[in-house]
């Protein structure tokens, strides 16, 4: 491993030596590439979904592991879409000059190394390559065992451009060692990776922040809230709770937890039932909602559990108070959201809630680099230094200072 990443570090300064116009060159020809190769890389994935079924993964863990031709397409526009982006590198953010009159720039520049740790999902391998790309980043992925044909055929496509344009592939590198040993050896690796960013379950995000000696962005869990205001328009409440739940419940932006205003619970509480009943969701729910309305009880584990599945927690609070103290306690700085007529109400929320994005009159599953006009995101970091919420490009750089002087001494 360690001459693997030593053959990523020094692919490094090979990257910051190529034009924002080549480089947007190069995304363009993986995402052409990625169309030519999807048959290739749709029998690649069927392999991973065999194994899936050979294992009994859960429905919702198939459903961000399957890739199609449509899906491929997807990733493909997703590259067309960074591509598209303004440079991030080589940007003056800031610049003054001193009473001694040095000339100072602070200035964007690419944060180096970074590995990608990640489960299930293939399609972050080809994001977040070209997301690293982009931004003059070499990438190490480090995906999950369960979608391992799929990330190689997407890897050897991207690579096979790299080498067409004679790059280094170690400047887009994935790791062959799908283990948890794999990652332990990773997040130790100071002297070659500069950030690890983990993607996946409660566990990794866990294991990685605990025992990384690489800094880390974490991707924590999406914990995520709806409060239905007194004031809400209850239809339009409803048709974003059910948006939030149900459009595709196996994302990290999916609604995990309703909350409802006891002020309107007694005729919210019954039609909102009905739709999720429509949608087939099993809801648990607290004492005061299972007064009104048949559901599973709730336990204190529940509200604390991301079921990424199309299973709802129901809780009746007072008031936008009582909504903002169960987020408190249970949030996990994802995404939360109120639905309200009343500013005043919504304003309160709004400053009270302290998560990486918060909603008025919206769905949850909003929270993402493409929604954002990001093209595609690293992971949504729920961090609050460095990078915060969906993490694109931006988030992928840090800055120097660059001082011109003319002689001046101390």
């Amino acid at each position: 491993m360690e001459r693997f990443l030593k053959e990523a570090k020094d692919g490094s300064r090979v990257l910051s030596t190529i034009s924002g116009s080549k480089k947007n060159s190069i995304l363009r020809e993986m995402a052409d590439e990625l169309r030519v190769q999807s048959k290739e890389i749709v029998k690649a994935n069927a392999l991973d979904m065999i194994d899936a079924d050979k294992n009994d993964l859960s429905s919702a863990l198939k459903d961000r592991l399957l890739l199609d031709d449509s899906r491929v397409e997807a990733m493909a526009v997703a590259i067309e879409e960074i591509a598209a982006l303004k440079e991030p590198v080589g940007r003056v953010l800031d610049g003054w000059i001193t009473e001694e009159g040095l000339k100072i720039e602070k200035t964007s520049i690419p944060i180096g190394v970074i590995g990608i740790i990640y489960e299930s999902r293939p399609n972050v391998t080809s994001d977040t390559a070209a997301l690293c790309f982009k931004s003059s980043n070499v990438c190490v992925l480090k995906g999950g065992k369960e979608a391992q044909h799929s990330n190689k055929a997407i890897a050897k496509v991207l690579q096979s451009v790299l080498a067409k344009n004679n790059l280094p592939t170690a400047l887009i590198s994935l790791l062959e060692d799908s283990s948890r040993e794999g990652v332990a050896k990773l997040i130790k690796m100071d002297k070659y990776v500069d950030l690890i960013v983990p993607r996946g379950g409660a566990g990794l995000i866990k294991y990685v922040s605990e025992n990384a000696t690489v800094s880390v962005v974490k991707h924590d869990k999406g914990q995520c809230h709806i409060y239905i205001d007194k004031d809400a328009k209850l239809d339009n409440a409803i048709a974003i709770a059910i948006n939030a739940k149900t459009q595709r419940p196996g994302v990290c932006n999916a609604m995990e937890t309703l909350l409802v205003d006891s002020a309107i619970a007694k005729d919210a509480l019954p039609k909102i039932k009905a739709e999720f009943d429509k949608a087939k969701t099993e809801l648990r729910a607290c004492a005061r909602t299972r007064a009104i309305i048949d559901a599973k009880e709730a336990t204190e584990e529940d509200f604390d559990t991301e079921y990424l599945a199309n299973i709802l927690n129901i809780k009746v609070v007072d008031g936008v108070d009582g909504a903002i103290e169960h987020i408190v306690r249970f949030g996990s700085g994802h995404s939360e959201s109120i639905i309200s007529e009343n500013i005043t109400t919504a304003e309160k929320f709004l400053g009270a809630i302290d998560s990486a994005v918060v909603y008025v009159n919206a769905s949850t599953r909003f929270t993402d680099g493409g929604s954002f006009g990001f093209g595609a995101e690293v992971g949504i970091s729920t961090n609050k230094l460095h990078a915060r919420g969906p993490m694109g490009i931006e988030g992928l750089t840090t800055y120097k200072f660059k001082i011109y002087g003319s002689g001046q001494t101390r």
